[in-house]
């Protein structure tokens, strides 16, 4: 029984790589509607540059998950057979493809219509990566795992802190930006959250085996999700506010939203890996 930090390095992992996807998605966007202003497509250009730094963080993370960079090559043995191989192959690829995007942007030399297409397979390739991850954790001896709340967990955590990210970044790039269609996904995204902590919660307490109940794994499973969904709801607070109050949001104000957001969002990992259960037989209600 724990928090499921143990597995630091896939919490790590798997909260960036939403995390960057969803802000690729967004920030791509405001790139595409910079066509007309080359002054702020190069600032917005050189910004994007924080989304494959950290992606690069997330998977230095998960190299130490695998204990070394072979065994990762040795796991792409298996594309099309295993979700794990499937799931390195569709990020090291959304890795390469969007950041060789970025490379060949920021040079300057990126053809108008190239770009917006390359742009695009990359976000493609981002959700893909998101939907790769997901279907790891779809094990049929796991039932905590073994579902659509896992899914589901995935996305929200792509749409929660994705636009957030991706407002900080247009902001430090100077980038007018009008984040109010963008906050008010995140916050249907946190609504979801919500729903999904409860329905999982009642779901928990009628999976057991001979030897665990599922309930039991994480001790304090629901006052963490409440301390997570505060923590949620203030990240988004300090980026909705100011909208609400017909002002930009600053800096300062986009990145503590962003830090409280992915504090949640890691948390919530935690406990996400903490319901790991293998079990033979398990009987559910």
């Amino acid at each position: 029984m724990g928090n499921g930090w143990h597995e630091w390095p896939l919490v790590l992992f798997t909260v960036i790589g939403q995390c960057v996807t969803g802000a690729l998605i967004v920030g791509g966007l405001g790139w595409m509607a910079c066509a007309d202003n080359s002054e702020n497509r190069a600032r917005l250009t050189r910004s994007l540059f924080f989304l494959w730094l950290l992606m690069g963080i997330g998977f230095i993370a998960s190299m130490m998950h695998l204990g070394s960079p072979l065994r990762a090559f040795n796991s792409l043995n298996r594309i099309g057979a295993s979700a794990l191989s499937n799931e390195i192959a569709a990020g090291s690829l959304f890795f390469a493809v969007g950041g060789l995007w970025w490379l060949v942007a920021v040079i300057g030399k990126m053809p108008e219509a190239l770009g917006r297409i390359w742009l695009v397979v990359s976000m493609a390739l981002g959700i893909v990566f998101v939907y790769a991850m997901s279907r790891v954790y779809q094990i049929d001896t796991v039932p905590t795992w073994h579902n659509g709340y896992s899914t589901a967990a995935f996305f929200l955590t792509m749409l929660l802190s994705g636009p957030l990210l991706a407002a900080l970044l247009l902001r430090l790039a100077r980038i007018p930006f009008n984040g109010g269609v963008f906050a008010f996904i995140s916050v249907l995204a946190l609504l979801a959250s919500v729903a999904v902590v409860i329905m999982q919660a009642a779901d928990l307490a009628t999976i057991s085996s001979s030897v665990q109940q599922a309930a039991a794994l994480v001790p304090d499973y629901a006052a963490l999700q409440v301390w997570r969904l505060a923590l949620l709801a203030a990240g988004l607070g300090c980026w909705i506010c100011p909208l609400l109050w017909r002002r930009e949001p600053q800096v300062f104000s986009l990145l503590a939203g962003l830090l409280l957001v992915l504090a949640g969002e890691l948390l919530g990992r935690g406990l996400f890996y903490g319901l790991h259960m293998t079990v033979g037989m398990a009987v559910g209600g």
